[in-house]
């Protein structure tokens, strides 16, 4: 892991360490970055700008692959100063409180985002919430 924090290929491109290997994190749709924002905004008035973290927070966790970028965090106030350099909340930190996963259409995506990233998630000792979103009547479902 030490390593992978340290590597730079002087792109903007998030990567997950899967066994070993960098795999390259594909960008979000438009609709999932959507509600995400949206999110956003509705958490802003409650913990403030400098605690709510889009997809760019990478978390380090247990398993496979070694670091999860949730769509949305909300952090604690003292990882405001921790994250400075590097937006990552290694496992030897307070883990966020809250992670909020969009849930992507597709079972393999369902199964990620519904079982994996939330046992990984749990493992650290944060909240986490599945959002699944039915594109046609853009019904809300939390878990």
């Amino acid at each position: 892991m030490k390593d992978y924090l340290s590597y730079d290929d002087g792109t903007d491109t998030l990567y997950e360490l899967f066994n070993g290997e960098l795999i390259a994190v594909p960008p979000e749709s438009g609709f999932n970055v959507e509600v995400a924002n949206l999110l956003f905004t509705l958490l802003l008035p409650l913990v403030g700008y400098r605690r709510v973290r889009g997809q760019g927070l990478e978390l380090e966790v247990q398993g496979e692959p070694r670091n999860r970028y949730p769509d949305l965090t909300v952090i604690r106030e003292e990882h405001i100063a921790q994250l400075k350099q590097r937006n990552t909340i290694r496992l030897s930190m307070v883990p966020p409180v809250l992670v909020i996963e969009i849930v992507s259409p597709g079972e393999v995506q369902r199964n990620r985002d519904y079982v994996a990233k939330r046992i990984q998630y749990q493992d650290l000792g944060c909240q986490s919430i599945g959002l699944s979103i039915r594109r046609r009547d853009r019904s809300w479902c939390w878990r």
